[in-house]
């Protein structure tokens, strides 16, 4: 099944859900049928709603300074 596929059919899955629950809070082990085939969208929608990278979630970064700036070049500061 191709990626556009897949897409389609976890956006039919919520689109049913939403159409007979009346809400899109789906715990992530939910199995939605569509057309006889079992689609995770409790998975889907927790993986699309989560940020891709941890490290999205974290605080800005600094820009990483190469390591022999961490080294002082001055030899008589010993």
């Amino acid at each position: 099944m191709s990626q556009d596929a897949r897409w389609e059919a976890n956006l039919a899955a919520a689109r049913q859900f939403h159409a007979r629950e009346g809400h899109l809070r789906v715990p992530r082990q939910h199995v939605e049928t569509v057309e006889g085939a079992p689609v995770r969208l409790g998975a889907f929608l927790d993986n699309t709603r989560r940020p891709r990278h941890q490290a999205e979630r974290a605080a800005p970064c600094r820009p990483q300074r190469p390591r022999h700036a961490l080294v002082d070049p001055r030899p008589d500061r010993a």
